[in-house]
């Protein structure tokens, strides 16, 4: 991560050839409340039980009305509160990023703020003040990871929970990168701690974000996703980052549908489930703008995408971010600028527009 920025991984792929038109109608409520130096990824999923005693069966989340849709706040990058973007954009609700590792097994904000008595912990409380509700991201592409730090499962499932439970979270997004998406080790102690998370609170909802290639995740993404299956664990929004492909896009709103569909299909062989049933666990990421590989993101390339969650029933959809929903000034950097010219938050309020 430069400067704290998130960025997806590059993906060095060619994209499938054609995509069909969707056609949608916009009707969704959504819920007002919070309820490669590359390893190979060729082991055998393995089996991550949520304790060795308990037998509940992992992971029962409750039904959404519509597609959880927030945005990401980098509240490192400064900017406008989210309070007052609430009020300009009617957006209800933020992904407020970053938690990592501080050194060890033990979370901290990727500025060195704790988790408590700093300002992100005053930001969520005006987010709930305006009548909004926020999750939050762990994870990213910077910093040092819990699912690196953490040893086992349970220690990590310990500190998810320590981070629930410091804002009383609905939601929680496990933004799964670099080093950590590429340990094998790490994406079972990830799969384990979440299935003990969600043992604990069946209610909460969980996304794992992870990067994409035009065709879908990659064989680090797919094995994650096969580990959950093999576990038993069915996580809220499997989604993707449909940027930073890595080869030259000229549609990103085709390029993002086509990697969504591809994860779609690596979600009904994993899970030996209905088209249907996988686009319900989907959620699609995207970056507005200019993103970090230089592809132009337009709000009619959002409008489409939006468009296909809301047909499909998709479970999420997020940008990053919200501070870079602006036109840029001078002085302007890549975190608080989107890089093409727009009216300010543009893509917030069409998310909110055709979403909510």
């Amino acid at each position: 991560m430069v400067s704290g920025r998130r960025m997806a991984r590059v993906f060095i792929a060619s994209a499938p050839a054609t995509l069909a038109a969707v056609t949608v109608v916009l009707t969704a409520a959504c819920s007002t409340q919070g309820p490669q130096s590359r390893e190979a990824a060729t082991a055998a999923p393995a089996t991550a039980s949520a304790s060795a005693t308990q037998s509940t069966p992992v992971n029962q989340p409750a039904a959404a009305s519509g597609p959880w849709i927030a945005p990401y706040d980098y509240l490192a990058a400064g900017g406008p509160s989210p309070a007052t973007v609430m009020k300009t954009t009617g957006i209800r609700r933020f992904t407020l990023a970053f938690i990592v590792s501080a050194g060890a097994c033990q979370p901290v904000w990727d500025n060195g703020d704790p988790l408590t008595g700093a300002a992100e912990e005053a930001v969520i409380g005006g987010i709930r003040s305006a009548g909004g509700e926020a999750a939050v991201a762990l994870g990213g592409m910077g910093g040092t990871k819990l699912g690196l730090t953490c040893s086992s499962p349970q220690a990590l499932a310990s500190v998810y929970q320590q981070v629930i439970s410091a804002y009383r979270l609905p939601a929680i997004d496990l933004d799964v990168e670099d080093a950590e998406l590429y340990s094998a080790d790490a994406r079972q102690r990830i799969i384990g701690a979440l299935a003990i998370v969600r043992q604990r609170d069946p209610g909460l909802l969980i996304s794992v974000t992870i990067p994409t290639g035009p065709g879908g995740p990659d064989a680090a993404g797919q094995d994650l996703i096969n580990r959950a299956a093999a576990s038993g664990l069915r996580v809220n929004a499997w989604t993707i980052m449909p940027f930073d492909f890595g080869v030259p896009v000229g549609n990103m709103a085709q390029a993002s549908v086509q990697a969504a569909e591809g994860l779609r299909n690596d979600l009904t062989s994993a899970y030996h489930e209905s088209a249907s049933a996988a686009y319900r666990t989907m959620g699609i990421s995207s970056m507005n703008g200019r993103t970090d590989a230089g592809e132009l993101v337009s709000v009619a390339d959002f409008q489409v995408m939006l468009r296909y969650v809301v047909a499909h029933h998709l479970a999420r959809f997020a940008f990053w971010s919200v501070n870079r929903d602006l036109p840029c000034t001078a002085g302007s950097d890549s975190n608080t600028c989107s890089g093409i010219a727009q009216a300010p938050y543009a893509f917030t309020k069409i998310s909110e527009s055709l979403g909510g």
